[in-house]
């Protein structure tokens, strides 16, 4: 607060620590009790901050929990031969569990066309007036034009610098006394040969079909041609234009990577993906005794919540909903025969009293997923009380928004009390002025009349 003037200057009397006693006696109280309030209101905001944090978290898990996709995964396990790694394999939520034997017959591949007759060097002519060649395997198709004066290189780089190109390489190869040009095709399957024509009888050399009819000057050799895929599937063949099967068995894709030897096949043991269901239930288990610890912790004796209404209410619910009865989900009558259980502090865990957990995933798996994630499993229920606690009306954010709100307002009350500190100085310093003024002419007349009468004859000071 600032000084307005220094009091007692005048009569000499140390007004200014009777003013500074006065405000003290009013203002220190006050704001003890300011400093008391905000510490509560600061302690009790961040007990429910960490209730509400501690849902949040338990709500996340529900939300997977209540996604029954997340319980239709499917896990895929490969047995390679001995030979080396001939196939992968990715499933779907779809996926038939069960073992398959898989034997690669035949790669998948895309043809490959070389020049008959080789240039003496890479630099050579192939076209004086240019011209344009067409390229097309099976339904894909593009064109590649030709300036004059195009060398082999320049045929080579066209076709490779093509936007359109649907995926021919081209490559020179140097035999040491000629140069070939090569293609390469990327389309694979049975009948999809790479096919060369040109609009010019100079570019017949390049291409597999003349201008004029007939072969051109690009040979694709037997073993070259374009071929599909095969495979075997527990002894049944299946063929496919490419190295990619999808469906070959209903709602899985195998790859083929390498040619079994000697008719070696890969085992490919389908199942449900008990570990991911059993990481989540985990998940779960800890999210919700997190909340449970929090709520235990927070409303101890001499923490912010102790005795809180709403808190006991939440502790109490959770608990009922975890023995809630479970309908159309035999042979589990509450998700305690699934495996869980409650220990003696509240504190949930898999438990073996009923069944284990793996021994439900092993044989009712279907069944733990319609308990956590059907019409009427727990995480619905879960999810109407989370809601009721934590949503934009629920009891834990309008309490947060109390909480701040009352903070805001204790704002307001400091900032006025410091006002009304202000004012009490100012009236507390025209009052003492005053006084101060009044003193000062009180001694000054004290030391007029002691001066008149000093000097008045006879008047002396008595003498010892």
């Amino acid at each position: 607060m600032a000084s307005i003037t220094s009091a007692g200057v005048g009569s000499g009397l140390d007004l200014e620590s009777i003013i500074k006693a006065s405000i003290d006696a009013e203002n220190i109280p006050k704001l003890q009790a300011f400093a008391a309030k905000e510490e509560s209101l600061q302690k009790e905001l961040s007990s429910i901050d960490t209730i509400s944090s501690a849902i949040s978290q338990l709500e996340s898990t529900i939300e997977k929990l209540s996604d029954i996709d997340n319980f239709n995964k499917r896990t895929a396990s490969i047995t390679q031969p001995s030979s080396g790694e001939i196939i992968s394999v990715s499933t779907t939520k779809d996926s038939t569990a069960g073992k398959f034997d898989i034997e690669v017959v035949q790669l998948a591949q895309g043809s490959r066309a070389v020049s008959a007759t080789g240039y003496s060097s890479s630099t050579d002519v192939v076209t004086a007036s240019g011209g344009t060649l067409s390229f097309s395997a099976g339904t894909s198709s593009f064109d590649v034009t030709l300036d004059a004066g195009a060398t082999l290189e320049d045929v080579r780089n066209a076709i490779n610098d093509e936007n359109t190109n649907f995926g021919v390489i081209a490559n020179i190869i140097n035999t040491g006394s000629e140069s070939k040009l090569v293609l390469t095709s990327t389309k694979t399957g049975l009948g999809n040969d790479l096919v060369v024509s040109n609009d010019i009888a100079e570019l017949d050399a390049v291409s597999t079909v003349a201008n004029g009819g007939g072969a051109g000057g690009l040979a694709i050799a037997a073993t070259d041609q374009a071929t599909d895929a095969i495979i075997k599937v527990d002894g049944i063949t299946v063929t496919n234009d490419s190295n990619t099967f999808t469906d070959a068995v209903q709602d899985m894709t195998i790859t083929a990577k390498q040619v079994s030897e000697n008719n070696e096949t890969a085992r490919i043991n389908v199942d449900y993906d008990k570990a991911a269901v059993n990481t989540l239930i985990d998940e779960f288990i800890a999210n919700y005794n997190n909340l449970i610890g929090n709520i235990g912790f927070q409303t101890r004796i001499g923490n912010p919540l102790n005795g809180d209404a709403s808190m006991r209410s939440l502790d109490n619910q959770l608990t009922s909903i975890l023995g809630t009865n479970l309908t159309g989900v035999e042979p589990f009558g509450t998700i305690f025969d699934i495996g869980l259980g409650i220990d003696k502090e509240g504190y949930l865990e898999k438990s073996t009293l009923v069944r284990s957990v793996n021994d439900s995933l092993d044989n009712y798996y279907d069944k733990v997923g319609e308990a956590f994630a059907g019409e009427n499993g727990l995480a619905k229920q879960f999810q109407g009380l989370i809601d009721n606690y934590i949503d934009s009306k629920g009891i834990i954010k309008e309490r947060s928004s109390s909480l701040n709100q009352q903070l805001d307002d204790m704002e307001e009350d400091f900032l006025n009390h410091e006002y009304r500190m202000e004012q009490l100085e100012i009236r507390l310093r025209k009052q003492y002025s005053s006084l101060d003024v009044l003193l000062a002419e009180m001694q000054s007349t004290q030391s007029y009349l002691s001066a008149q009468l000093a000097s008045l004859p006879g008047f002396t000071s008595a003498k010892k």
